[in-house]
């Protein structure tokens, strides 16, 4: 068997876009996990809640309780207050949730430590193919509405790297010494400051080499959307295989534009760590 290289020229162009929709892929899905795992890592290490018996058996009490809530607004509104106009019964329903979020307001940062970490222990504990599948083919089901591919695979690649983010920033945190923390209380500074100006650029240059395995990690696992038909780099190398049977040029190229994706990327951070040393 001979390797022919116009195989893969012939096929230049459907790689380029598939290519293309992998990079928008991985940045969407980055950029939007790299917000939800820095919101979770800051309140999962500095609200600590463990997640027991206990504090699972009230989460359970609180969910049956909402969906009480839920059900009784529901009969409320097809039954005694179908009349009343939908803006009033929305104004009313605002209004009830922010009493209860005025009388318990203490308890909201534990409210959503706890959930990010069951958030995270869900997300790290199932296959990403497991999760865009899910969110592709039974949410809509659950929710009445239908999610195109593209946005599928982006949303689940957010919440997939959300979690392993989330880890990273709280192990970055918690490797900054205490005494950084106390020093910014003792000049009076409040918690966003601290955060922000002592505690944070220390914890972003010990995070720099995990963040970037993370993000190579998640440009590879975009591959794993081929299952739900999004015409990424994998889908098209299959879909030109399919029809010129060379499997060996195509696989070949698109294992190379894989590794000069992944090689930038490992460049970037070799130049970002370069230029945030501590001398």
């Amino acid at each position: 068997m001979t390797f022919e290289w116009s195989a893969i020229w012939a096929a230049w162009p459907d790689l380029m876009a598939g290519s293309w929709m992998t990079i928008q892929i991985t940045l969407l899905g980055l950029v939007g996990g790299t917000i939800i795992g820095a919101l979770s890592g800051v309140v999962v290490t500095y609200v600590p809640v463990p997640v027991t018996r206990r504090t699972l058996a009230w989460s359970v009490v609180v969910l049956a309780a909402a969906v009480a809530l839920l059900r009784l607004a529901a009969w409320l509104d097809a039954g005694p207050l179908a009349g009343v106009p939908d803006a009033a019964w929305w104004a009313l329903r605002l209004a009830v949730l922010a009493l209860l979020a005025w009388r318990f307001l203490s308890w909201i940062p534990l409210v959503l430590s706890f959930l990010s970490q069951v958030y995270i222990l869900v997300i790290r504990g199932t296959p990403i193919v497991v999760q865009v599948m899910f969110i592709y083919f039974a949410l809509p089901l659950l929710v009445n509405l239908r999610i195109d591919g593209f946005t599928a695979a982006t949303v689940t690649l957010m919440i997939n790297s959300g979690a392993y983010i989330a880890e990273i920033v709280r192990a970055g945190l918690q490797s900054v010494p205490k005494g950084l923390y106390e020093a910014g209380q003792a000049m009076g500074l409040p918690f966003h400051k601290i955060l922000a100006r002592i505690i944070g650029p220390v914890a972003l240059r010990r995070m720099i080499p995990t963040m970037g395995n993370q993000c190579i990690i998640s440009l590879k696992d975009s591959s794993l959307f081929i299952v739900i038909g999004v015409a990424e780099l994998t889908r098209q190398g299959q879909e030109i295989i399919a029809g010129n049977f060379r499997a060996v040029e195509i696989w070949g190229a698109v294992a190379v534009i894989y590794l000069i994706m992944t090689g930038c990327i490992a460049l970037a951070l070799k130049y970002i760590e370069h230029r945030t040393r501590i001398v």
